[in-house]
């Protein structure tokens, strides 16, 4: 909304603006915030939840979450991700076995350590701005700090 009317104020400093936007970005995040919409209103959020819930050992509990975190953020928004994940564990946090703000801070740091990742919007920024002779070597750069971000944070 801000750049549409900054167009309009600003029509001759800001032609072909546009062409610089990385839309590629754009579409990352718009797809992940619709995706997740979907599961959230069609119900697969609240049903993982009480499935995840009911595995019964809250560590164990806690650190399929914060994999599965990790691991989705490593292609998708962490934004997103944990706009899925924090409801996704709302049912485990009822239960009272592991404190909420815990769980949400170490939710919260799995899903982010991945985020330099060519998938995740900071990455795909990056990669986006990258040199048209730079751009290969730094999407696999990317792409190899967020696998070993995905398995060191496993551990």
């Amino acid at each position: 909304m801000a750049a549409i009317v900054l167009q309009a104020v600003f029509p001759q400093q800001t032609q072909g603006a546009e062409r610089h936007i990385a839309w590629s970005v754009v579409l990352l995040v718009c797809g992940v915030v619709t995706y997740v919409t979907a599961l959230q209103r069609y119900g697969t959020i609240d049903a993982v939840g009480a499935g995840i819930a009911g595995i019964g050992t809250p560590l164990a509990v806690a650190f399929l979450l914060c994999t599965v975190a990790a691991v989705t953020s490593a292609v998708a928004s962490s934004a997103g991700i944990l706009g899925a994940m924090i409801p996704l564990a709302a049912p485990f946090m009822a239960q009272g076995g592991i404190g909420a703000s815990s769980l949400a801070v170490a939710l919260a740091l799995s899903a982010t350590v991945v985020d330099a990742t060519p998938f995740s919007t900071v990455g795909a920024l990056v990669v986006a701005n990258a040199s048209q002779e730079e751009r290969q070597h730094v999407y696999r750069g990317l792409l190899g700090w967020g696998a070993v971000m995905v398995i060191t944070r496993r551990w």
